[in-house]
């Protein structure tokens, strides 16, 4: 009897610089919906990534219903969280040190909200945009596997068995990939929901048990798409069966075990079998070590032709990414020298404001909304250099205010003096372009 394991991955991120009224939507018409739909599905699994910032923005907010929905959820077993970057950075392109401390503080975030039912262990990288750089911080936190896009995939394309990378220091990493195709299929509303469990059992075409990983944004499913909760996710969970993890928390319903009690029925053939990865990866079988190419899951094949790996965060030719990152890196050179030099307690106030305020700094959004492809967007872009600005201001106060040496803070206020000059620039081109 063949089965087809079906494991679907939602992302829910909101930007630290979202304004209330956004998240409120968001929130009417996305996460409180989604929540409902699991909750009339008990069969439904899935696998959920929700960045630390969210969480606090939730709670913040007064939110604390979706908070306790998604608790429920996973202590029913119905889904897994998996850990990330707490102001979703794109970890390839900041150094070693941010990458662990967005990372930690992503799980120390998500461990006061949801307590001892977040154990992660797989790892979603902000927008799939990986290398290996990252794998060593990943694997520090207790994470088995990490999910890409599969156009990261350089082998041929698993179905029956898990790849796995290894780390820069050696260690060794399941690697799950997302099915672009059927993800971007489900993302712009090209099949319903049973549409997609039809296509999943006719493109099994053997007797051997096989699985698909699905991905995309939460906010998809009745935010971007409207009803879409409905019309694809809750109608494709209808024709599912479930997997009973070894990880769950509470038994399932006896109306759930009947359906499982299916699944080793010899007459039923080609069962959809909903499951989260890290079920997958407990299921199938380890295939070779492989060197999956840095991509993200906006990466085209031609991107990578090109040398471009994440063209809607760094792209060559785009004078105003040229820019952003500039400014990063001088800004997170005055941090690191505040740090350094700090020695009084005004100037180790000033230095921990900085170093605090950087971390949602680093988000992805002001880059992406910079990319022109086709997203462009001049309030999102002006406020993340604001917040950059902060961290400027507050990291030449804690120089200045130091003990340090008149080269050092004169080395410091020409760092801040270039940063206006790049902050005019990518003012101009707001204005103008």
């Amino acid at each position: 009897m063949a089965k087809i394991y079906w494991a679907n991955l939602l992302h829910f991120y909101q930007p630290p610089i979202q304004i209330p009224e956004v998240l409120r939507k968001v929130v009417d018409e996305s996460y409180r919906p989604l929540i409902e739909v699991f909750k009339q599905k008990p069969q439904a699994r899935a696998s959920v990534n929700i960045n630390g910032v969210l969480a606090e923005m939730l709670y913040e907010s007064g939110y604390q219903d979706v908070i306790d929905g998604l608790k429920d959820l996973a202590a029913a077993g119905q889904i897994e969280f998996v850990g990330s970057a707490k102001y979703h950075a794109i970890l390839p392109l900041i150094n070693g040190n941010e990458q662990r401390r967005q990372i930690r503080r992503n799980h120390l975030a998500n461990k006061h909200f949801f307590g001892d039912l977040y154990q992660p262990l797989g790892f979603f990288p902000p927008e799939m945009c990986y290398d290996k750089s990252f794998l060593d911080a990943v694997l520090d936190l207790g994470h088995k596997w990490v999910i890409m896009s599969g156009v990261a995939c350089p082998a041929p394309w698993p179905t029956n068995q898990v790849y796995e990378a290894k780390s820069p220091d050696g260690h060794s990493i399941a690697v799950v990939f997302r099915d672009d195709v059927l993800s971007n299929n489900i993302s712009f509303q090209d099949m319903d929901g049973k549409a997609f469990i039809q296509h999943l059992r006719s493109a099994h075409g053997n007797d051997r048990d096989m699985y698909i990983v699905t991905a995309m944004d939460a906010e998809t499913f009745g935010h971007h798409i409207e009803n879409w909760d409905q019309l694809f996710l809750a109608e494709a969970y209808e024709d599912v069966q479930a997997y009973e993890s070894v990880r769950q928390v509470r038994p399932l319903a006896a109306s759930t075990r009947t359906l499982l009690a299916m699944i080793e029925q010899e007459d039923a053939k080609d069962l959809v079998i909903s499951s989260t990865i890290s079920d997958l990866v407990d299921r199938f079988p380890r295939g070779e070590v492989v060197d999956p190419r840095p991509a993200s899951w906006s990466t085209t094949h031609q991107d990578l032709d090109a040398g471009v790996p994440y063209p809607l965060w760094q792209a060559p030719g785009n004078y105003i990414h040229k820019l952003q990152w500039e400014h990063v890196d001088i800004m997170a050179q005055l941090v690191d020298t505040a740090l350094a030099v700090a020695d009084s307690a005004v100037s180790k106030r000033h230095a921990e404001i900085a170093r605090g305020l950087m971390d949602p700094a680093l988000h992805s959004c002001q880059f992406w909304w910079a990319s022109r492809r086709p997203h462009w967007d001049v309030n999102m872009i002006s406020r993340g250099l604001g917040q950059q600005g902060g961290v400027v201001l507050n990291a030449f106060r804690s120089i200045n205010l130091s003990s340090a040496s008149e080269a050092i803070k004169r080395d410091a206020y020409y760092k801040v003096v270039a940063t206006r000059d790049l902050r005019s620039k990518l003012h101009d081109q707001l204005f103008w372009d």
